[in-house]
C-alpha cells in the first residue's frame, strides 16, 4: 500500500517540477480525437520541443495546490492532456490553437503563462501573436526605416545638386 502512495507522490512531484520549469502550459480536452490525430498533434508538439502528457486529474490537482495555482483546478475535470512549453512561451498555445481550428474535438481549457493562470481567451490571444522570429523581423524593419529614409533623402539631395551643377 505504501509503495503505491510513494509512486503517486513521485508523480505529483514530477508534475510540479514540470509546471515550475515550463514558461507556458496549456490544458486541453482531447476527447473525440482519433489515434492518428493525437499522433499528429504529438508530432507537431515534439518538433517544437513541447512535452504533451496525460496525468490523472487528482494528481495534477495536488501538484497545482502545491504550487498555489488553484485557479487551474476548474479546468481539471474530465480527460485532460497538458502541453508543457519550453523557452518559447507562444509555441504551445499557437500549435494547439491551430490544431483546434482544424479539429473541433480538441478543446483548449486553460493554461499557465509564466506562473500566472490564464483563461481560454488569453491562451487564444497569445496564440494569435506572431512567432518570436516574426516579432524580431518587425522590430528590425522598424529600426531600418529611419536609416533607409535618411539614405533616400541624401540621394535625392545629391541628385538635385548634380542637376543644378549640370
Amino acid at each position: 500500500m505504501s509503495n503505491v502512495i510513494e509512486q503517486k507522490k513521485q508523480v505529483v512531484d514530477e508534475i510540479a517540477e514540470k509546471l515550475q520549469a515550463s514558461n507556458s502550459i496549456v490544458v486541453v480536452d482531447y476527447r473525440g480525437l482519433n489515434v492518428a490525430e493525437v499522433t499528429e498533434l504529438r508530432k507537431q508538439l515534439r518538433e517544437a520541443g513541447i512535452e504533451f502528457k496525460v496525468y490523472k486529474n487528482t494528481l495534477t490537482r495536488r501538484a497545482v495546490e502545491k504550487l498555489e495555482l488553484t485557479d487551474l483546478n476548474d479546468a481539471l475535470v474530465g480527460p485532460n492532456a497538458i502541453a508543457f512549453g519550453g523557452e518559447d512561451v507562444v509555441a504551445p498555445a499557437k500549435i494547439l490553437n491551430n490544431f483546434a481550428k482544424e479539429h473541433e474535438a480538441l478543446e483548449i481549457k486553460a493554461g499557465v503563462i509564466e506562473g500566472n493562470v490564464a483563461s481560454v481567451e488569453e491562451i487564444k490571444a497569445l496564440a494569435e501573436l506572431p512567432s518570436r522570429e516574426g516579432l524580431l523581423s518587425m522590430l528590425l524593419s522598424v529600426l531600418q526605416a529611419p536609416i533607409r529614409n535618411l539614405a533616400l533623402a541624401t540621394k535625392a539631395v545629391a541628385d538635385q545638386k548634380e542637376e543644378q551643377g549640370a
